[in-house]
């Protein structure tokens, strides 16, 4: 089966002067990334608002979430991030990935460039 793991670069939006090198594992199944709220407050990115979410196991949880600039092989995104409590993982969701313009290969499990993004 195999997993991905992407390294990545996390800024404040408001202010890129310091950033934090991360590896997470993709998650394609998780809408968004999830990271570490203390890591997330080192860079100054505090709160924004308290979200439900239903996690695999079917249980709800709350959350808090704020936006984000990650970096990914070369790409940069602003995206919602969870601000993840010590019992949660790290992950890379799906909405960076999309932003970043990235998927996973199925064949490989690395990460690559979209050919073309989905339009209507």
């Amino acid at each position: 089966m195999g997993h991905t793991i992407a390294r990545i670069t996390v800024y404040n939006p408001r202010d890129t002067s310091s950033s934090s090198s991360l590896e997470l594992l993709v998650d394609t199944g998780s809408t968004y990334t999830w990271i570490r709220h203390g890591r997330l407050k080192e860079l100054g990115i505090e709160p924004s608002e308290k979200v439900k979410f239903r996690t695999i196991d079917n249980r709800g949880i709350e959350r808090y979430v704020s936006e984000a600039v990650v970096e990914c092989v070369g790409r940069k995104a602003t995206t919602v991030v969870v601000l993840a409590e010590d019992s949660d993982n790290e992950v890379l969701g799906l909405h960076a990935l999309e932003g970043l313009r990235l998927e996973v290969d199925p064949v490989t499990k690395q990460l690559r460039e979209v050919e073309a993004v989905l339009a209507l």
